[in-house]
């Protein structure tokens, strides 16, 4: 393929990418799906290239960022107070699901041995953080639930992808089972050492930076700088992403310039928009080539059903049954247990969000040429993820089935709010310290009235029940700077004034409405 065609039809897939995500949202369906069905059909056109994704392009090129830009975005706080719910899910459900799919793989599949049953156990073992986010994103989830869904999706990845590598030696050679363990714990160690290593130099780094230019670029090669070395150094690439991304999220507000914080956030939320959809419509597209491979293995359709039915449902119930003796031990175990575990509602609830995605597809096809059924394998990693996009749909009518609580928005309002008052509260006792005598009292006046009116209005709201002063605050100011953003765009239509003056007002008005906007209501994105 030339280049001018390959850039063709780069621009063609992004645009398919964004026009059937952006059209799923405004009816409401599911973006992953609807993308995947979409990549399917256009597989079958005559004159569509074969798509064939390299296993080292997704683990190497895509998951770093998408990991990075999902661990950025994920509380440290939240993860830490969290971590033995996590960590049950990450690494006991990933080694309980390697078994369970395993073995029955190894007496569904005919000729199918033992090693590489657990080889595939491993593929469909992890749940798919782009996955996850999609499906939970367009959900009103408790906080606690996403936070352990997305906590898992991006810890579990490095313990399948090592007992992945443990099943695939095991498949050309003879291996020690001694081995497995030190390689795990070694993935581990040097996994974390290089995140929070490589989290600590981009700190003191991003320190010095004050130009959000230089800072922006920096953070778009971190996931690389953490990845690739792991990698070569028999580590997690993918732990150590994720424990850089957690670290450097966690430290922005104190290494970062909120110009450079503002500007990072919109990057990964771009960057994330385009991979988290670009692979569910890459998925699609691989189905002609997997299904060629397919019906080559010489496995007969019925069998073929027979063999998906039994390895969904061994999935399926190796999650359930996990979850199951997890919320027990959490329900009657020691008392540390349970005052930190989850209630059979939120257990259930978790045990149907097991949604695979590009992790999965990628892992698949690093099975060696040696694995008996490899083509047929690979078909049922993409029978897994599909029936589990599915399976994700079903959340909406199960979280109302359990009846589990959706966030609060009103109480994260409030707190928000409380504690923006706090701060300026704060800044106006440094204000009333840092004044000289010397400042026109005009400036002074202005800062003073600004930090009093959210405290005042918190602590003595008006008559109006239906809506606080904060809130009708940003209501009308947020109609002042439309109407104001017309006058200077009328302005500029009549020729009175220079671009340079036009474009710093514009600026002036987009920072102080995005100021308004973040300050608003915590309402999930569309």
């Amino acid at each position: 393929m030339d280049p001018v065609t390959t850039i063709v039809w780069i621009v063609s897939f992004v645009l398919v990418t964004v026009t059937v995500t952006g059209l799923s949202r405004r009816v409401g369906w599911s973006a992953p799906v609807v993308l995947v069905a979409v990549g399917a059909v256009v597989s079958f056109i005559p004159g569509v290239p074969q798509v064939d994704l390299e296993p080292d392009i997704v683990l190497f090129g895509l998951l770093p960022p998408l990991l990075f830009a999902a661990a950025i975005q994920t509380s440290f706080v939240d993860v830490r107070a969290r971590r033995d719910g996590i960590l049950l899910l990450s690494v006991g459900l990933v080694a309980f699901t390697v078994v369970v799919v395993g073995f029955a793989t190894w007496w569904v599949v005919p000729s199918l041995t033992l090693a590489a049953a657990f080889a595939f156990g491993a593929v469909v073992a992890p749940t798919d953080t782009v996955a996850v986010k999609a499906i939970a994103g367009r959900l009103k989830l408790p906080r606690r639930l996403v936070t352990v869904l997305e906590g898992e999706s991006l810890l579990n990845d490095a313990t399948a992808l090592v007992a992945l590598n443990a099943t695939i030696a095991a498949i050309v050679s003879v291996i020690n089972p001694w081995a497995i363990a030190g390689d795990f714990v070694l993935a581990v160690v040097v996994g974390v050492a290089v995140g929070l290593g490589l989290g600590y130099l981009i700190a003191a780094i991003r320190k010095q930076l004050r130009a959000p230019v230089l800072d922006s670029s920096l953070a778009l090669i971190t996931p690389y700088l953490a990845f690739i070395p792991a990698q070569f150094l028999h580590g997690s690439g993918i732990l150590a992403v994720v424990v850089a991304g957690l670290f450097l999220g966690y430290r922005s507000p104190t290494i970062q310039t909120a110009e450079a914080r503002i500007a990072e956030t919109i990057n990964w939320r771009t960057i994330s928009f385009l991979l988290e959809n670009a692979v569910f419509l890459f998925i699609g597209l691989e189905l002609a080539g997997i299904l060629r491979g397919a019906f080559n293995s010489g496995i007969t359709p019925p069998m073929t059903v027979l063999i998906s039915i039994v390895v969904l449902l061994a999935l399926f119930l190796a999650r359930f049954v996990w979850m199951v003796l997890t919320t027990t031990l959490y329900r009657h175990g020691p008392k540390r247990l349970r005052e930190r575990g989850w209630n059979w509602p939120t257990g259930i609830a978790v045990s149907f969000a097991g949604i695979r995605g590009v992790v999965t597809l990628a892992a698949v096809f690093l099975l060696p040429k040696e694995t008996p059924h490899r083509e047929f394998l690979q078909f049922l990693a993409f029978v897994v993820v599909v029936a589990t996009l599915f399976e994700g749909l079903a959340l909406p009518w199960i979280i109302r089935k359990l009846r589990l609580p959706p966030p609060d928005f009103a109480q994260e309002s409030s707190e928000m709010q409380r504690l923006l008052a706090e701060a300026q509260s704060a800044g106006l006792a440094h204000l009333d310290s840092a004044v000289t005598g010397q400042e026109d009292q005009r400036v002074i006046e202005r800062l003073h009235i600004n930090a009093v009116f959210l405290a005042e209005a918190l602590e003595n709201p008006g008559s109006n029940e239906d809506e606080a002063a904060p809130a009708e605050y940003q209501r009308l100011r947020r109609s002042m700077i439309r109407v104001e953003r017309q006058a200077v765009l009328q302005a500029r239509s009549e020729g009175r004034y220079q671009e340079l003056a036009v474009r710093s007002v514009l600026a002036f008005l987009d920072a102080e409405e995005a100021a308004l906007k973040s300050s608003g209501p915590n309402k999930p994105h569309a």
